[in-house]
This record gives structure tokens, sequence and C-alpha cells, in this order.
């Protein structure tokens, strides 16, 4: 048996964590949450991967990957701000505004 299995099931399930939170929830911030989990579940794959091949690449790729993270909260949070002036919620169901 590999040793790396065991941290790609807990990236995994972290990953379906994520999943389960984006298909469910309607509050926006949670939504938000949620990509950010599939997001570090997705870098916890490079840095597992990285680690057990004896290379850094994965752990740079992490860092690329940690970036486009806080840039995407940055502009998520920016909708959920703006959507919120005009609607007064953040439920993703009254997001049809978007749609025009």
């Amino acid at each position: 048996m590999q040793y790396y299995v065991p941290f790609l099931m807990v990236a995994f399930i972290l990953f379906a964590v994520g999943a389960i939170g984006v298909l469910v929830r309607r509050n926006f911030f949670v939504v938000l949450m949620s990509l950010e989990i599939m997001i570090n579940s997705a870098g916890l794959v490079f840095v597992i991967l990285s680690y057990f091949s004896g290379t850094i690449s994965g752990q740079v790729f992490f860092i690329f990957v940690a970036a486009v993270a806080a840039s995407e909260t940055a502009v998520g949070l920016a909708i959920a701000v703006l959507m919120y002036r005009v609607r007064h919620t953040v439920d993703v169901t009254e997001f049809s505004i978007m749609k025009r």
C-alpha cells in the first residue's frame, strides 16, 4: 500500500464536504467558504504528491493556487457586498439580477 493514500483520502473528503456545501447551502458566504475548502483540498493534493515524490514543484504550484484562492475570495466578497446593497440579502436564489 502506498503511504500517501490516507492523505489523499483526507483531501478527497475535504473536497466532497466543500462540494456538498456548494450544492446544498443557499447563503453566499457559506458557498464561498465551501469553495475555499475545495480549492485548499486541491492544493493539499499538490503538497502531498510533492512531498512523497521528493520534488518541490507541487509546493510552488500551491503558492499559485493560494494566490488564485485569495483573489477569488476578494472578488466573491465584492459581489456579495454589491448584491446585498441591491437585494438586501445574500441568498443565492435571489441573485437572478446577474442574468440580465
